[in-house]
């Protein structure tokens, strides 16, 4: 299964070890779903995982550079070919949404499922990481 994983899954992720985001991203790769990321989505990540308020305790940016990379290595890469914008009330969440669409992903994993509003029209669904962590569960039981 093909998902995006929202810049805010990877903040939440970096900040606590506690929660459904850090449970997904340290579960990549996993045989139950797949990231997909795009260049834009990836200057995405590096900009805002760099900033010293979204580091982990210990890290600097090299660090959290060197983890986005592994993510990236682990990620299908899609190329987008068509631009919808705006679409969404966000145009910055804009890109996401042509992400997934173009990968075929069915969600959207992000802590701000209101950004994307209208994203069913299309066949995706946002769903925050403790909503996609239960699903992935249900689907692969073992």
């Amino acid at each position: 299964m093909r998902v995006v994983f929202d810049t805010s899954v990877l903040v939440a992720a970096a900040r606590s070890r506690d929660g459904a985001s850090f449970a997904l991203v340290t579960s990549i790769p996993s045989p139950r779903f797949q990231i997909c990321l795009s260049v834009g989505l990836y200057t995405e990540w590096q900009d805002v995982l760099s900033r010293p308020q979204h580091l982990p305790p210990g890290q600097n940016s090299a660090d959290a550079l060197r983890t986005l990379r592994f993510l990236a290595s682990q990620a299908r890469l899609q190329d987008i070919f068509f631009l919808w914008r705006p679409f969404l009330s966000d145009p910055d969440d804009d890109m996401i949404l042509e992400l997934a669409f173009a990968a075929g992903c069915r969600y959207i994993v992000t802590h701000n499922t209101r950004h994307f509003l209208g994203c069913q029209q299309l066949g995706i669904e946002a769903v925050t990481p403790g909503d996609f962590l239960a699903i992935v569960n249900k689907t692969f039981k073992p």
